[in-house]
């Protein structure tokens, strides 16, 4: 096997690594934090600012997910653009291109934003705790919200990311050869 064919094989296996890890950091995350959270919606014992405590495990588990997809994208783009130029080539990363926008309802979400963001709402609910005073109040709230406001921002870049980066590697691919002047 040369090393063009080695390089493609690794960084496909490198996809499929990655994919599965999200996956399974997906529930690893969620036990973490409903884990958590239950302590302090049940235990009894009245700590709302605890609250982000479980929150810091939603967060932890939702970048780390989203760095893992962030690079998966990376990648294919990489073997997109410099694997599949010849019509003899792989033609993954094309053909998944063309289907992806067709599917209906938009596909899946790939950074699970919904659930994060469904978690994170759940997670506010120590705010609600009788005797929670205005100070923790705000805290929790400010906390929460800017979590919130990172998950769609993720989204969004998400969603505008193989675009961005397939123009990034055709334009690297057409420039002149060498280092740059």
């Amino acid at each position: 096997m040369g090393l063009i064919e080695s390089e493609f094989t690794v960084l496909r296996q490198t996809i499929s690594t990655r994919g599965t890890v999200r996956i399974i950091l997906l529930p690893i995350t969620l036990v973490g934090w409903s884990a958590i959270i239950s302590a302090l919606l049940f235990s009894g014992i009245r700590l709302p600012v605890g609250a982000l405590f479980s929150l810091a495990v939603l967060a932890a588990g939702f970048e780390a997910i989203h760095a893992l997809h962030a690079g998966v994208e990376r990648i294919g783009r990489y073997l997109q653009v410099f694997y599949e130029a010849g019509a003899d080539g792989p033609q993954w990363e094309t053909t998944c291109m063309m289907v992806g926008p067709a599917l209906p309802g938009g596909g899946v979400d790939p950074l699970f934003t919904l659930l994060f963001a469904s978690a994170a709402v759940v997670n506010s609910f120590p705010a609600l705790m009788p005797g929670t005073t205005r100070a923790e109040i705000i805290l929790i709230a400010v906390v929460h919200t800017a979590f919130l406001v990172r998950i769609a921002r993720a989204r969004w870049a998400a969603a505008r990311q193989r675009a961005v980066e397939l123009e990034s590697y055709r334009a690297i691919r057409s420039g002149p050869p060498g280092p740059p002047a």
